[in-house]
């Protein structure tokens, strides 16, 4: 299986909305239904742009055999108190799990922050869901907190966890 993980264009917007909607039905890991997801075409289209000129946000996908099977967006701050901080959601397909594609995005995540003077990259995940949890630890992450009943799925309370990354940069110039 060969693995290519780049930066998203406007191109793969109609395969990164197919993505999504495979995700949003197959997990209920992720924040949307299945029936919630609105987005047209066009609009993830403006999104993928939007990341792409933003300094402190990016898109990454990950494809096998030139199919996207799971993406990392990476979304920061954008005032001068917290351009140094990014909040992050991944998502990859059931059949592509545990084969390295996670781990292969958050690499590329680590690069990509450090390039663009992120320090401190945050994500929440539901306290249940061990087998994220395990990959967040093993790229870094650590559990802040816990946001107590924070969702709301399939008529049950889940607790989310506030998890964190922080960076060391090269260079210990204020950014």
């Amino acid at each position: 299986m060969v693995v290519t993980i780049r930066k998203l264009v406007p191109a793969d917007a109609a395969e990164l909305l197919t993505l999504q909607h495979s995700l949003d039905k197959e997990s209920s890991f992720m924040l949307l239904e299945p029936d919630e997801r609105m987005s047209g075409l066009q609009q993830v289209r403006e999104m993928i742009m939007n990341f792409a000129e933003g300094e402190t946000s990016a898109l990454i996908g990950a494809e096998v055999d030139a199919k996207l099977v799971g993406f990392m967006s990476i979304r920061g701050g954008n005032v001068r108190r917290n351009r140094h901080s990014a909040y992050v959601v991944i998502g990859v397909l059931k059949a592509y799990q545990g084969v390295g594609i996670g781990t292969g995005l958050f690499k590329e995540m680590d690069a990509w922050a450090l390039k663009n003077g992120i320090i401190r990259l945050e994500l929440t995940v539901m306290a249940h869901n061990e087998r994220a949890i395990a990959l967040y630890i093993k790229s870094g992450f650590k559990i802040e907190g816990t946001r107590v009943k924070s969702l709301r799925v399939d008529g049950q309370w889940v607790d989310e966890y506030y998890m964190s990354k922080i960076l060391e940069q090269p260079d210990s110039t204020p950014i």
